[in-house]
Order: structure tokens, then sequence, then C-alpha cells
């Protein structure tokens, strides 16, 4: 891999990510399901996390880029225009359905080689599952009775074995899940679900390491091995190779931050380009700790200055911040950690916690305020 870089202002590498994440403009995608499901093709995935005390960090995610997103819309994209499925990225998440094949491989090498619990499924119990949810429709957990019930073995995890065989369907590709009402999955046949009447194609290992880097240059913009593999550290060598070859052909730029020369990044001429004639955008987000700009902590860091702590599973003494913490930035400054609560009787957004990160005046505490006024009306059903 060729070490020579030139280096670029941590200003202009936070435009070109800035950029890429969709954050720099008020309403990138457009509105409804369409608008769902373009954030989550061009996102390359948007996370799914259970913790509601606000509303559910996938939600989120979506509402920082759709003005007016409504749960509804990822709703529909999931289960009726099918133009979004879940599947493990570095966490649960919401994948764009064009992309299905490129998780055909990570599908194929669960099933050969199962991890606990599902290495003890029984085959024909398996089978029996299969055949019922072809008979009777797609099911969700509620919908079966079983007669032995067993110890959680995570805190997250179900007394029911049905469950591990329904996960284990979902790993090894048979069984997708076909819809959700607030956290219960119901689960169906994935080609019948789709309508296929052929999978899609299996991936090469080649062909997922070039869907891994076009999938971080279009969201990161300026892209490391480590956050174009982030969660599928198996393709490192087959990424390095193709940036190589592209750095070779001239499709990519090597770079790297100010007085950061020993950490290599790459962008496109485009990007690097577009972001000298950018203007600095001056919004303010506020951003879910599962959000693509902020769940890679150390890239974060590196680039925006601010470690940012997620507390939920920190013992309350040990907490900095709080319980749910999000990160607020206005324009590519980090200014406030907030710990936030939704108290759904009143339908009012409480505010925890607010740690600052600068010096705030009235001004900035003032356009906050008014974003957390817009975010609340979110929280309510009525951004």
């Amino acid at each position: 891999m060729s070490l020579s870089s030139f280096p670029i202002s941590g200003q202009q590498a936070r435009a070109i990510w800035l950029r890429a994440q969709r954050l720099d403009e008020a309403a990138p995608f457009g509105s409804g399901p369409e608008a769902a499901w373009r954030a989550v093709e061009h996102l390359g995935y948007v996370q799914i996390d259970a913790i509601n005390v606000i509303e559910r960090s996938h939600h989120h995610i979506l509402y920082t880029r759709i003005p007016d997103y409504r749960p509804s819309d990822l709703d529909r994209a999931q289960a009726a225009d099918k133009t979004v499925f879940e599947y493990w990225t570095h966490a649960l998440s919401y994948v764009s359905v064009g992309d299905f094949r490129f998780f055909r491989p990570a599908m194929a090498a669960f099933r050969a080689g199962p991890p606990k619990p599902y290495d003890s499924l029984d085959p024909a119990d398996y089978a029996a599952m299969l055949r019922r949810i072809e008979a009777e429709g797609p099911i969700a957990i509620r919908d079966i009775d079983d007669d032995v019930l067993v110890e959680k073995t995570h805190p997250w995890g179900s007394r029911k074995p049905s469950r591990r065989a329904l996960r284990y369907g979902f790993f090894a590709g048979d069984l997708v899940v076909s819809k959700r009402t607030g956290i219960e999955k119901t689960y169906d046949l994935t080609g019948r679900h789709f309508g296929w009447a052929e999978a899609p194609q299996t991936a090469t290992e080649e062909e997922v390491a070039a869907y891994l880097l076009d999938r971080a240059l279009r969201s990161q913009g300026l892209v490391s091995l480590d956050s174009a593999s982030y969660g599928v550290t198996r393709a490192k060598a087959a990424l390095s190779r193709i940036i190589d070859a592209g750095v070779a052909a001239g499709s990519l730029v090597p770079i790297h931050l100010d007085g950061q020369e020993k950490l290599r990044h790459w962008t496109t001429p485009e990007a690097l380009d577009e972001s000298r004639d950018r203007t600095a955008t001056r919004r303010v987000h506020i951003l879910s700790p599962f959000d693509p700009l902020v769940i890679q902590r150390k890239r974060f860091k590196l680039f925006f200055g601010h470690e940012h702590r997620f507390e939920a599973y920190v013992p309350p003494a040990q907490r900095v911040y709080g319980y749910f913490t999000l990160p607020v930035i206005v324009g590519q400054r980090p200014v406030a950690v907030l710990d936030l609560k939704m108290d759904r009787p009143s339908k009012t957004l409480l505010i925890q916690k607010w740690s600052w990160l600068v010096d705030p005046s009235p001004s900035l505490k003032g356009r906050i305020d008014r974003e957390l006024q817009r975010f609340e009306a979110f929280q309510r059903g009525g951004a």
C-alpha cells in the first residue's frame, strides 16, 4: 500500500464527511417511505436499537435527514414496499434490498458454522418451523407456545427455544423480518416475502470488499481501512488490494489530517474538489448515539475532537453525561451533550442533563432550544 499522501485540514475533512452523511442540507432525500429507503441506501445501513426512552434510534437517524419523517415511513418501506431488510452489519441494521447479495456470504458462513447457541439446534425442529411458516404464513415469537421454557442466556433473550430457530433462520437467510411492531418481529420465508423466484446471486469476496469500499466512500466521504471494514474486519486484505488499485488508477486520493501522517485515509478527487468550494454548514443536529456519524467513536473523536460516551450500561455513579446521551453538533462543532427522556403521558421531552462542551452564548442556546422544540414534536408524532 502506498505510503505517500498529502495533508488536509480538519475543517476540510469534516466538510467532506458531513456532506457524505447529508447533514449539510435540509431535506436531501425528499419525504415519505421512498425517502426512508433512499436514506438507508445512501448511508449503507441504519442501526436498529431497542432503547425507547426517546424515539428508537433507527427512527431518530432517519428523522435527522428527513425533516417530516414518520416511523410509519420505515414500516412501509420494510413491510409493504420491501425496499429495505434487516441484517447484521456491525450491529442489527436496516439495509437496502439492492444490497442483499453482499450479505449472502455471511449467511452461508453462519449456516456452515453456526456459533453457540445455534450449533445445538435440532435440524428436525428447524425443518418443522420452516414448514409451519410455509403453511401458515409469517409468524412472530408470540405466536409460538413452547411446551418447555428455558432460562435466558442473555438479558435480551427469550425463554422460548423456538426463538432460537427463528433467529437461526434469520442469520442463515432462510427467514426475513417481514415487519416490526415496536420491537416485536414477524418472520417470513425470504423468497416469499420478496416474491423472488430465485434469490440474488451470492457476491464473491472481492465483490463484498468493493461494496464495502463504495458504501464507505458514499457515506463517509473519506475512509480508512478500519472505517470501511467496520464490523467486517475479515475484508481488510481485499479492501487493501482494491484501494491500491484505485490509487494507481487515480480514482482514489491518499490523504491524512494535518499532523496525523500515520493515520492513512483515502477519498475521491471529486469529493476533495467539492469540499474546497463548499460553504461551511451552520445546521444544528441533535444526533442519536447510534448515528453513522457517531457510532465509530475513534473516528468521531479524530475528526471532531469529542469522544462520545454511551453510558446506558455504565453504573449511575460512574456516568459523566447521563443515561441516554445525545451529542449536539452546530456546524462542524460538537457543542453539547444532552441526556433526554420522553415523558409519554404528558408528551413532554425532559432534559435530564445538559452538558456544554463549549462556552455557551444566548444565541447558541436559543438555536439548540428551537431544534429541541422540533425534536419534541417528532417524539409526539408531529414533527
